[in-house]
């Protein structure tokens, strides 16, 4: 009598063992086409009650940096670069949340535990 989960007769994959490579490679490609899409998406955020807007890619690039003429300051340098800083940040986070609800959507939610995924 064969021992339940041993190996398989004639060298085979099991049906279900099939169906799961078939659907892992389906996801794979799925995964492959939304990077993609991503890699052509923009994101626009703003700081200082629209002073400054910054457009990175959804490649994480940086695209545009708009500065409204009011805040540049000589005199004050600091506050400029503070703004950019903010909005590249909220920019980013941006293209990170809709990776990441991408994902959710092809992954069942699986790949919340996996950071860098996507």
């Amino acid at each position: 009598m064969a021992k339940r989960g041993g190996g398989f007769p004639g060298g085979g994959v099991p049906g279900n063992m099939a169906n799961l490579m078939k659907q892992a490679q389906k996801m794979q490609r799925q995964m492959e086409e939304q990077a993609k899409e991503m890699e052509s998406k923009e994101f626009t955020a703003t700081a200082g009650g629209q002073a400054v807007a910054i457009t990175v890619s959804g490649k994480r690039e940086l695209l545009k940096v708009k500065l409204a003429e009011e805040v540049v300051d000589p005199d004050d340098i600091e506050m400029l670069e503070d703004l950019i800083v903010a909005a590249t940040n909220e920019a980013l986070r941006k293209v990170d949340e809709e990776s990441g609800a991408a994902m959710g959507k092809l992954t069942g939610g699986m790949s919340s535990g996996m950071p860098g995924l996507f």
